[in-house]
């Protein structure tokens, strides 16, 4: 018996080292074939720089704007009254078309040129000519509803001063030349704030327009600089959170749109554009241009959006919901630039709404490429006219509101009193001056004039003394 475990104990090791003889002397494969070389490192996918195609959003982008916002333009609360002509006595000599009775129970309530206001002298000996409404017989100065009404100062001191601050001389400046308060010259400009964008409201509606230039600028605002924090820590905090001044323009008349003041969000990029369509033709849909700044895509495709259904990919199935597309005459492109080190190292475009082919037709008649060069140019305008805009200024009215005030005013100064010197119009005979200068050979034109909104170059003075109508009127002013 024992000789037997013995055996088998022998034979277990002695197959143990057959096997192990065997796979170290067995040939392996892979050295018989020899070494192989190894596979070269696949190069790195390359990113498409072809437009991905819009598959459109679920759900409708909101625009606070538009929640928010009430009928922009006022309409009339119904049919002209009838026109009063006089047929007896003396003809008038004072115009009074451009004057409205401005009491609601009155049938002429906000009609201008229907032969109910006539002038009715200067009581008391007064500056101010008092008006009579024939049809309600009730009394009103030419200055209701602007920011001479009620005012003892001088008028011509009123303008002078709003003139300044036009021309960008800061608050504290003005009352140093004029020799008035500063909180004078700041209440005056707040309240020709408040009649200017009324005034800019009426005149700027139902715009027909090519081409849309939107940008934004940079400002250095007083809210975080009042002494709380340290110097440091305010230009800290600066960096994280700018503000910025955002416009918008018609690079072809050089009409300035619409500008405000906010962060470089999708909220404010939506308040903007929500402007600009409120002043736009609802049948108009211009060439939108920006910056790199993505925010423009949905907030355009917000205001020019509609519900389309896509097809169908399988007969079975249930159906894709509807999708929030841009409509199809939309075009948007952008101008994206690259800066390294703060220097502009590329400039590179693309079209992000509509096709290339349909951009460069609308820019080819001007010999355009596509740029924002134009209100870019208007920036450094504007940072030069409003004192609150400069980087390095101690002026008044360096919050959020304050400055509202100033480009509120500045934009109306552009738009109507500013000559612009690209759009004057070589007159057709040279006219002599009075003086020993050379004779006139260009005519001036304002960007207003270009847009065609009025005919003449307006005078600050004739801006503030203008009484804005409640609505659009019919007739051409």
């Amino acid at each position: 018996m024992v000789p037997n475990l013995i055996f088998y104990k022998l034979l277990l090791v002695a197959l143990l080292w057959l096997c192990f003889l065997l796979h170290v002397l067995w040939p392996n494969e892979r050295a018989a074939t020899g070494p192989t070389s190894p596979k070269p490192t696949p190069p790195p996918r390359k990113r498409s720089q072809e437009p991905k195609l819009l598959t459109g959003l679920i759900h409708k982008p909101l625009c606070d704007a538009c929640q928010q916002a009430t009928d922009f333009h006022p309409k009339a609360l119904g049919a002209p009254p009838p026109l009063i002509t006089y047929t007896r006595g003396r003809k008038r000599s004072i115009d009074t078309q451009q004057q409205f009775c401005p009491k609601q129970n009155c049938a002429y309530y906000g009609w201008l040129g229907r032969g109910n206001i006539r002038s009715n002298g200067h009581p008391g000996g007064q500056p101010w000519r008092q008006l009579q409404c024939v049809s309600c017989h009730g009394y009103v100065y030419e200055t209701h509803g602007t920011i001479f009404h009620g005012k003892r100062v001088s008028a011509d001191l009123i303008v002078r001063v709003i003139a300044c601050l036009a021309e960008g001389l800061g608050i504290r400046g003005t009352a140093r030349v004029f020799e008035v308060a500063p909180n004078s010259v700041l209440q005056w400009l707040v309240e020709a704030a408040d009649q200017l964008r009324a005034f800019s409201v009426y005149f700027l509606h139902d715009l027909h327009l090519t081409q849309v230039q939107l940008d934004e600028l940079y400002v250095v605002l007083s809210a975080l600089k009042e002494g709380t924090v340290s110097e440091d820590e305010a230009i800290t905090r600066l960096s994280r959170s700018p503000q910025w001044v955002w416009t918008a323009m018609d690079p072809e008349s050089k009409l300035l749109l619409a500008m405000d003041v906010g962060e470089r969000t999708l909220a404010m990029a939506q308040r903007v554009v929500h402007q600009v369509v409120q002043i736009i033709a609802p049948d108009c849909a211009p060439l939108f241009l920006t910056d790199g700044f993505k925010e423009y895509a949905t907030a355009l495709l917000t205001h020019y959006g509609q519900w389309v259904q896509p097809p169908r990919r399988q007969t079975t199935g249930p159906t894709s919901k509807p999708r929030w597309m841009p409509l199809p005459g939309l075009l948007y492109a952008q101008v994206i630039k690259t800066v390294r080190r703060r220097r502009l190292v590329r400039v590179s475009h693309r079209v992000v709404f509509g096709t290339l082919d349909a951009v460069q037709h609308v820019l080819a008649p001007f010999g355009w490429q596509i740029q924002t060069a134009f209100v870019e140019r208007l920036n450094l305008t504007i940072r030069q006219h409003v004192a609150a805009v400069g980087r390095r200024v101690s002026t008044l009215c360096k919050g959020e509101d304050g400055v509202r005030h100033q480009l509120a005013l500045y934009s109306v100064y552009y738009n109507f009193c500013l000559p612009h010197a690209s759009l004057r119009q070589p007159l057709p005979q040279p006219v002599l001056t009075h003086g020993t200068g050379s004779a006139k050979q260009w005519q001036p034109c304002t960007p207003a004039m270009a847009a065609g909104l009025t005919d003449r170059v307006w005078s600050l003075r004739e801006v503030l003394m203008f009484r804005v109508p409640p609505w659009p009127q019919p007739q051409a002013l």
